[in-house]
């Protein structure tokens, strides 16, 4: 018999030291400064000017963003009691609660095809056959944890298996020691056996989000709802939670089926055509809407039913039954259905801690933070490149500090987002700081959207060091990005972004969404990638731009385009690309901005059309973006080095693009 658990009273911690203010001054600048040719056909043309400056050095008190009273330090110093400190000095050690390490083996990727099927870190080992299951321990500590107040629930050194999620409670800190590594079951029953809802053959289920829409799913290996005073937390890199999702749990071969199978990516982990289930699949346990909303009115149903965006899968599936309006409660997938869990997710939580810990092969986005508030993630290595395995998803979250994080990611390091559909009532995500930290691999640096349909608004971010450490094989494909559609709709407001690093540039080949543009758009590829004229337009918005404004991403992706987004008071200062050589390519990006606005073609609603409003109130000041290989100048036929379609006045301010230096404004009027 267990003998009675053991708590152990830890000497008090000092809280987290605020970290010193940069003191670089904010710029800001009045009124536009008009620029010529660099108008006309989006590239080309400059006015010369000295070279780009360092930023001058101003009192702090008066920067209004960076400064002793500026937004971006109220909101961190807001954030210094949501610490490890802040835990009372109990530690509740799992081995006390039943809980037994497990031995480790080597596993080989079926995957043949390592183009289409990379090796993610962390892949080549797993628990060993018939391993304890310390689930049951970890959850009874943290149950334990709880009822006595809070304080740590300690894993030690060793490794572990866990068959399901951790379900954290109020007022605990679940901590792994040094050198200490959790393996997850790679079986998607494991985490739809005990949720608290009975959702009958698809399982006991989870509230969850599912890129950004609200249902019942399995639950996440990491998970919280509802719950005050969490934290998740460890000794740095070496405690790892490995998610396994590369691991195959049926099947065998290069038809094995993992997590990763589930995306639906021919040729890619298992997956081999259309036929394989997925979420990319015709789902047959997806009912017909007319049946799953009686009194569904005949326009929405064929919106919702086109075949652009087969409703039928279970990707298409969710979005529909937001749009119609379907309660959560009955938005049921689990068991049947194929929508990937997040890594890590807490859903309705206060003061949320995410500390030095390293997060690998995770089934969907690596960090998703859900209208919480009061969250900090600080010193976390996220290192997984599935597919949408993003880094840091905060959503709908509002008093956010991410700082001292490294990425490497399979899709966008950092994306912050609103709601998508129907699911934005809780608002906008807001008062975010992002500092200090480093960029290794994804699809975009530091992303807006594309699901923010509540809006994003008072986000600062600064120090950021985009290495794009693996620009010869798998390159950054954009450092700054904001993407939204006339489906996701939303704002930004007032984004800040100071001082990045982009040594080895960005991805030197351009790229679009292809099949996801609709018909008859002016959106198309009638003329070259990367071009505008009077009647056309491709850009290159899914890679290869430095700074990437995207309005229209992948249109024909979404049945419901209604809710033009605004982009306004976005401002971009001291961004620094150097340029790499690939192949037969020199160069820091292919375009060094792209400003894809809305386009109102898109609508399909009742009419009237609402406005397509153009971006506007956008400031890039004191870059250097290096040589985009879209050198120009910009023609009918030639990419030049702006891309602008719908834009009132991007202002550029002291910006240096291929050696020469820009004081002037782009725009687009549509």
């Amino acid at each position: 018999m267990t003998s009675a658990p053991r708590i152990l009273r830890r000497p008090a911690r000092r809280a987290h030291a605020p970290l010193n203010p940069a003191r670089r001054a904010f710029l800001s600048y009045g009124g536009a400064l008009v620029g010529g040719a660099l108008v006309s056909a989006c590239g080309g043309g400059s006015e010369a000017a000295a070279p780009v400056a360092s930023t001058p050095t101003a009192p702090i008190q008066a920067d209004p963003i960076w400064g002793a009273n500026g937004a971006a330090t109220t909101i961190i110093s807001s954030l210094q009691g949501v610490a490890q400190s802040a835990f009372p000095a109990l530690d509740f050690q799992v081995e006390a609660f039943g809980a037994q390490p497990c031995a480790v083996v080597a596993q080989t990727s079926p995957y043949t095809d390592s183009t289409k099927s990379p090796i993610s870190s962390g892949a080549g080992a797993t628990q060993a056959s018939g391993s304890f299951d310390s689930r049951p321990a970890f959850l009874a500590a943290i149950a334990a944890c709880n009822a006595a107040g809070g304080g740590r629930v300690v894993v030690p050194s060793g490794t572990w298996y866990c068959a399901g999620p951790i379900v954290l409670l109020s007022n605990v800190n679940f901590h792994l020691s040094v050198n200490c590594t959790i393996y997850f079951s790679a079986n998607p029953a494991d985490y739809a056996k005990d949720g608290p809802v009975d959702c009958g053959a698809n399982g006991k289920l989870y509230y969850s989000r599912w890129q950004a829409d609200d249902c019942l799913n399995y639950g996440s290996p990491i998970y919280a709802r509802n719950a005050s005073n969490i934290a998740l937390t460890g000794e740095g890199s070496t405690s790892v939670l490995n998610g396994q999702a590369m691991t195959p749990f049926a099947g065998t071969g290069n038809t094995s089926t993992c997590w990763w199978t589930f995306k639906g990516t021919n040729g890619a982990y298992g997956c081999a055509s259309s036929s394989t289930p997925s979420q990319a699949y015709s789902n047959p346990n997806n009912v017909d809407l007319q049946t799953a909303v009686p009194g569904i009115s005949s326009a929405l149903y064929t919106l919702l039913t086109n075949p652009a965006t087969p409703w039928q899968q279970d990707q298409n599936y969710l979005p529909a039954l937001s749009e119609a309006g379907v309660p959560v409660e009955k938005r049921i997938f689990g068991l049947g259905h194929y929508l990937r869990p997040c890594m890590v997710e807490f859903i309705g939580c206060t003061n949320v801690l995410m500390e030095n810990y390293r997060t690998i092969n995770t089934p969907l986005w690596q960090h998703h933070p859900v209208h919480c508030t009061n969250v900090v993630i600080r010193g976390v290595t996220v290192d997984s490149i599935g597919p949408n395995n993003d880094g840091f998803d905060p959503d709908a979250c509002s008093n956010v500090l991410c700082e001292n994080v490294t990425f490497n990611t399979g899709d966008d390091c950092i994306a912050i987002k609103s709601g998508k559909n129907l699911d934005t009532g809780y608002g906008p995500a807001q008062d975010h700081v992002i500092q200090n930290c480093t960029m290794n691999s994804g699809h975009g640096g530091i992303t807006l959207g594309s699901e923010m349909g509540g809006g994003v608004q008072n986000i600062y971010a600064r120090n950021l060091a985009m290495l794009n450490q693996f620009w010869a094989t798998n390159s950054l494909n954009i450092a700054i990005r904001i993407k939204t559609n006339m489906n996701r709709g939303g704002f930004v407001k007032n984004f800040y972004v100071t001082n990045v690093s982009l040594p080895n540039g960005v991805n030197l080949t351009g790229a679009g969404y292809g099949s996801k543009m609709l018909t008859g758009s002016p959106i198309n590829s009638t003329v070259p990638l990367g071009v505008v004229t009077s009647s056309a337009a491709n850009p290159s918005a899914s890679q290869g731009g430095l700074i990437t404004f995207d309005c229209d991403y992948q249109p024909a992706a979404d049945a419901i385009r209604t809710r033009p987004a605004l982009v306004q008071n976005v401002n971009i200062s001291n961004v620094t690309a150097s340029n790499v050589t690939v192949g037969s390519l020199t160069g820091s990006c292919f375009q060094a901005i792209v400003a894809q606005g809305p386009v109102a073609f898109d609508y399909n609603g009742p009419l009237p059309a609402p406005t397509a409003p153009p971006i506007t109130g956008v400031t890039i000041s004191n870059c250097n973006f290096g040589t985009p290989t879209a050198a120009g100048p910009a023609s009918a036929t030639v990419p030049g080095p702006i891309y602008a379609y719908n834009v009132h006045d991007i202002t550029l301010q002291n910006v240096v693009i291929g050696g020469q230096t820009f004081n002037t404004t782009v725009t687009d009027t549509r």
